[in-house]
């Protein structure tokens, strides 16, 4: 009868001139059955969720500072509807006349109405002035009328003061602004929620580094007495880390691809969620084609992470140990 082979046999057999790849059977490890893969999985998932969160914030911000950085509101802030729509009308006809004027729209009152009624109410109930002239001019809220200015580039402080000293004499109650002014303390928020998204896509790649190190340090101590015979029969530090680095890779592989399908499976989600809302600002915020593959990429590039902290941990431990 045949006698099985000792472990010394394996291991000669293991090194080889097949480059260990027999010697891996000497150091098994669980796949999707151990705690690695998902973990792996899990921190993926929160990647993909806070990176595609960055992504559309940074969508949306570049979207409504392309869309207002040319534009300006004139609001005509007059008590009396009949001198308010006087100096409405010499506005339009005054910038229309202005260099720097690509085009401009009044509001129409009954789209301010709309725009008001959820927090002031319907009709001209008290305390409610319309803005279609039948309110009296003892009305308590007098709405101003509104005219929509786009330049033709970016506005600058310089072409505000030349549209308030071209309608100054005729139009005494007109202010104009920039519209991206008032949306600036929107966009540092933005910006703020933008850094906090890389952060979290940082530590999140931290977290799952120090998790694939405390798993190549396990595996490392449980297998010390088998490494100690491979290093005895000639095995290098090299063969062995490769030995724990095709394990991770498979590990983070798996994990990755489970990982990858969670997360976008909640941004879609939350996706249609915010698509709900109907509003223009938050369709800004849409991925593009390139955002959608930066997230594909996530998992590549949490198995090349995973891939050199194990063998950076097992090389600098096997140092250590023998």
């Amino acid at each position: 009868m045949k006698r099985p082979p000792t472990i010394s046999r394996r291991v000669a057999r293991g090194f080889s001139p097949f480059r260990g790849e027999r010697a891996s059977r000497l150091v098994p490890q669980a796949r999707m059955g151990g705690p690695m893969p998902w973990v792996i999985a899990i921190m993926v998932a929160l990647t993909v969720i806070a990176a595609a969160g960055g992504l559309a914030m940074h969508n949306l911000a570049v979207t409504a500072q392309s869309e207002l950085s040319g534009g300006a509101t004139v609001q005509i802030v007059e008590a009396s509807p009949t001198e308010r729509n006087r100096q409405a009308q010499a506005a339009e006809i005054l910038l229309a006349q202005h260099p720097a004027v690509a085009s401009l729209r009044r509001v129409p009152d009954a789209e301010l109405e709309q725009l008001l009624e959820p927090w002031l109410g319907t009709g001209s109930g008290p305390g409610l002035s319309t803005v279609s002239g039948a309110a009296s001019d003892t009305d308590a809220i007098p709405v101003p009328a509104l005219i929509d200015v786009r330049l033709r580039s970016a506005v600058t402080p310089g072409d505000l003061d030349s549209m308030r000293r071209l309608v100054a004499e005729q139009a005494p109650a007109a202010r104009i602004d920039a519209q991206s002014s008032w949306l600036r303390p929107v966009f540092s928020a933005i910006s703020s929620l933008q850094w906090l998204a890389f952060a979290l896509v940082m530590l999140l790649g931290l977290t799952s580094g120090a998790a694939v190190w405390l798993a190549s340090r396990s595996a490392l101590g449980a297998n010390r007495d088998t490494i100690e015979v491979v290093h005895l029969l000639g095995g290098t530090d090299s063969q062995i880390a490769r030995i724990f680095q095709r394990s991770i890779a498979l590990d983070a592989t798996l994990g990755g691809t489970v990982g990858l399908l969670m997360g976008l499976a909640a941004v879609l989600l939350l996706g249609r969620q915010f698509a709900g809302l109907d509003s223009g600002m938050v369709a800004g915020g849409g991925l593009t084609g390139f955002d959608w593959l930066v997230l594909a990429a996530i998992p590549m590039v949490g198995i090349v992470i995973a891939v050199l902290t194990a063998r950076l941990t097992v090389m600098l431990a096997l140092r250590r140990m023998l």
